[in-house]
Formats: C-alpha cells, sequence, structure tokens
C-alpha cells in the first residue's frame, strides 16, 4: 500500500486523531496533492524542525500510525487557524486506545486511569467537606462530589479565571450541586484570624475533613508529548510552589483527616523527596496504605524506607511491555491478564495518602 505521509510538528492546531482522547495534534502534510480520503501515514517531528510548506523532511521522527485523511492538504491550510475538527482519522494507531470524547457528556468525565484511581484512594464520604486545591479542569471534583453521592461539600480552587468558570461548566453539566468553585490561590487558602467571608476562602486551620492536592508539576508523565523544551529552571521550579501547597493541606485538614498528594510527572524530586519532606515538616502526618491498589511501589533514592515506599503508587510509561508484544497472542489471553496490562499502559502519575494523626 503506498502510503503519503504527514508530520507532526510543534505548534499546536485544533485537530485531533478519532483514536486520542482529549488531545489536540498539529500536523504539516509533506505530500501537496493529498485529498480527503486518502492514507496517510503520521509521524511525531521529535525535534520540532518540520516547516510549513516543506517538500521533505530528514529530522528526527516517530511513527504514530496509518489513517485517513478527513480533509484536503488545501483545506487544512486555508481554513487554518480557525479550522477544527478530525484532521486524520487513525486505523491503525500505535496505540490502540479508542476515544469517548464527547460520548454521554452528561454522564461521563474522561479521566486517565490513575487520575480516577486518586479520588478512590481520596475515599470521600457522604457529608463531609473537602478541599480540591488544584482543582481545574474538575474531573476530580466532580468525580469526589460523584462519589459523595452529592452530599456533602466540595471546594474547588483554582488561580485562573477561566479555568473556574470550567470546573462550574463541568459540575453543572453532571449535576452535581455541592461543588463550589472558587477563583483562589491554594497557597494562601489559610488564614489565621476569624475575619473574612463566612464559607470561603481563605479557610480556618482544620477546616476540612479530606484535601486533595493534585499539584502543579512538571507533567512530564503525560503523552503523547513525545518532545518539549522545557529547562532545567522550568523543571525545578515546582518542587518549592508544591511545598507551599503541601503546608497549607496539612493546616488545613482535621486530625484523623485524609490528605492525598498527587502528581503527572515522575520526577524523584516531585514526588517521593516532596512525601520525605512533608513527613519531617509535619509529623502529625502519617503516610498510609493506599486502596486500590494498581500501580507500582515509589523510587528509592529520597531516603523513604522499603516499607514506606510501597505505600506510594508510583505510574511508569515504560513499564507497559506494549511494543514487544504480539497482539495475536493475546487473543486468548485470561481477562485479568488484559486488565493487569492495559493498567500499566498509561501516564506516568505519582500517589501518596497520609492521614493527620493530631491537631498540628
Amino acid at each position: 500500500m503506498n502510503f503519503r505521509s504527514s508530520s507532526l510538528v510543534g505548534s499546536m492546531l485544533p485537530f485531533c486523531s478519532t483514536q486520542t482522547s482529549r488531545t489536540s495534534f498539529s500536523f504539516l502534510l509533506l505530500d501537496r496533492v493529498m485529498k480527503a480520503g486518502d492514507v496517510v501515514s503520521v509521524y511525531s517531528d521529535i525535534q520540532g524542525k518540520c516547516k510549513k510548506g516543506a517538500k521533505e523532511f530528514d529530522g528526527t521522527k516517530v511513527f504514530l500510525g496509518n489513517g485517513i485523511s478527513e480533509r484536503s492538504r488545501d483545506e487544512l491550510f486555508s481554513g487554518l487557524p480557525e479550522l477544527k475538527g478530525i484532521g486524520i482519522r487513525m486505523t491503525e494507531p500505535v496505540y490502540l486506545s479508542p476515544s469517548f470524547d464527547n460520548v454521554l457528556p452528561s454522564y461521563l468525565f474522561l479521566q486517565n486511569l490513575p487520575s480516577a484511581l486518586v479520588t478512590h484512594v481520596l475515599n470521600p464520604q457522604p457529608g463531609e467537606k473537602i478541599l480540591d486545591m488544584c482543582a481545574a479542569p474538575g474531573g476530580k471534583t466532580t468525580h469526589i462530589a460523584a462519589r459523595m453521592c452529592d452530599q456533602g461539600e466540595v471546594i474547588a480552587l483554582d488561580k485562573i479565571s477561566h479555568k473556574v468558570e470550567k470546573i462550574k461548566q463541568n459540575a453543572s453539566l453532571l449535576g452535581l450541586k455541592s461543588i463550589r468553585a472558587f477563583c483562589f490561590d491554594g497557597t494562601k487558602a489559610l488564614k489565621r484570624e476569624m475575619v473574612g467571608t463566612e464559607g470561603e476562602p481563605p479557610f480556618l486551620p482544620e477546616s476540612f475533613d479530606r484535601v486533595l492536592l493534585d499539584a502543579p508539576c512538571s507533567g512530564m508523565g503525560q503523552r503523547p508529548s513525545l518532545a518539549c523544551a522545557w529547562t532545567l529552571k522550568e523543571v525545578v521550579s515546582y518542587q518549592p510552589l508544591q511545598r507551599k501547597l503541601l503546608a497549607a493541606a496539612a493546616q488545613l485538614l482535621r486530625p484523623g483527616g485524609v490528605l492525598v498528594y498527587s502528581t503527572c510527572t515522575v520526577t524523584l524530586a516531585e514526588n517521593e523527596e516532596q512525601v520525605a519532606w512533608a513527613l519531617e515538616a509535619f509529623p502529625h502526618l502519617q503516610l498510609q496504605p493506599q486502596e486500590p491498589r494498581i500501580g507500582g511501589a515509589g523510587m528509592a533514592g529520597a531516603g523513604l524506607s522499603p516499607e514506606q515506599l510501597q505505600q506510594l503508587q508510583r505510574f511508569e510509561p515504560s513499564a507497559a511491555p506494549l511494543q514487544s508484544i504480539d497482539l495475536d497472542s493475546l487473543h486468548g489471553a485470561r481477562e485479568e491478564d488484559m486488565i493487569a496490562l492495559a493498567n500499566r499502559d498509561c501516564i506516568g502519575f505519582f500517589i501518596a495518602k497520609f492521614v493527620k494523626c493530631k491537631s498540628a
């Protein structure tokens, strides 16, 4: 079969593959006569060197799969940047996960497996008061409210106003009444005196039964970002911010309450080192085992004991052996083996669970 080729470049266009959930790809078509309905091969431009109008490409690229173009090359470029929709309908993707975008939007909120797992680890109960410190766009917030049967109070914070509106939109779409979203910086969510508006941030110490801190992070566990231009200064900037948020979270939590810390990155500095710091800085916090348990143990190197590492959950994209698997061999596999395999094929993620044993 004669595949015409396309390449993904660094700037983002509002097109997506039907096999990639919640992902916008930008691509440059090297074949000047490509028409709608043509079969194409899709690549990622690793170094971001492919230019608009290029006739050939000799840079570093990674094959993402084959598909069928939904639009001609002229339609794609003449309609930019307003043009939206499906650019390439992937028929033979490297990653086999189908897209569920816009499927039952009033009933479903798409999340990666570890993201959905976070709320189960937090284990919210009906009638509780729960804080989601960095909540946008609201996937975990709405999951918390749903797990509470929409009974209780879920406070969602984010310091960017349009993201807060997204939280409210998602809560409304799912019919959840227990969520109250505020445009507020989580590092400033703790107040020391009985002043201000009741029920709005900032909050007095020990105001919440459970706190979720899905912290801002370097995002190195996300995919399909196959290349990045981050500097070392940008990557290391997240640890101080995460510690400010952890400090506020620990003080806002009631004795006996649960704090869950999570990131979608894989660095030791933003994960295990933060756990070790929190345990030293706040002796009233104790690390707890997690249920359900799907991910692997924590990474050594931060001074945590083997027992403590076993209480963490770490997800590593590199742990999924899919590239070396003969797909035909999976037809007779047991259901539990297929589930275990799918659970390993996810983004990089980290989860830690603490309980506050006494008042600070």
